[in-house]
């Protein structure tokens, strides 16, 4: 449970998907839930980022979920440098602006919670998938390293990679057929719901987890298992 301090939490790509279920949860946990908009925070422009981090560093801000992340899918024949720069600025970038620019507050009242959400294929790749791969596995070493980093300021720093979610981006990215062949090769046989993602991640951001930090915690029904 959330202590009597009303924790604040900033949830990037909160509009739909994952992200908007994170929120829904951390809110029914009684944080105050920030999710701003692309006009606010532009993610694919560093200055943007920066701009928002001056604005909002003394607003109490010590939970951070790094959701937001975009997936354009080239082979690596095709792939274009303005693609590939755009994913890394989004996908990695951009969340190592925001832990660099709201842990101060953290450190100074010596507890903060940060969750990145990776993917199953920051650890597995498939076809198209180089630049995103290559961004998560980047999310999955920035956790790590800014794990060791901020456990002595009781900053707990932790990556979640989920497999195959019902939202609109899988479906973008596979086409029914596709998605029906992905099910049945999930061992749960499904797909699995945002909030089932978003209850893992609200454990990572709550007081009760005191000591779970640096790690990459996979939840695909068992798919990469096989």
């Amino acid at each position: 449970m959330v202590s009597k301090i009303q924790h604040k939490a900033l949830v990037t790509g909160a509009s739909r998907g994952i992200g908007a279920s994170i929120a829904s949860v951390l809110e029914g946990l009684g944080m105050d839930v920030i999710t701003p908009t692309r006009q606010e925070l532009d993610l694919s422009k560093p200055e943007s980022v920066e701009e928002y981090i001056q604005s909002h560093k003394d607003s109490g801000i010590d939970i951070i979920v790094n959701n937001a992340g975009i997936n354009i899918l080239n082979d690596l024949a095709s792939l274009q440098g303005q693609d590939w720069a755009l994913m890394i600025q989004i996908n990695l970038t951009a969340p190592m602006q925001l832990i660099r620019g709201f842990t101060p507050y953290m450190k100074t009242v010596a507890w903060g919670r940060i969750v990145n959400i990776s993917s199953i294929f920051s650890l597995v790749t498939k076809e198209k998938r180089s630049a995103y791969s290559v961004t998560k596995s980047g999310l999955n070493a920035l956790t790590r390293n800014a794990a060791v980093e901020l456990a002595p300021y009781g900053v707990l720093v932790n990556s979640v990679c989920p497999g195959y979610v019902e939202t609109e981006l899988t479906s973008a990215n596979n086409s029914p057929t596709e998605l029906e062949q992905i099910a049945s090769s999930i061992p749960i046989q499904r797909l699995a719901k945002p909030e089932e993602i978003a209850n893992l991640v609200a454990f990572m951001c709550l007081e009760s987890n005191t000591y779970l930090t640096g790690q990459t915690i996979v939840i695909d029904g068992g798919f990469t298992c096989k």
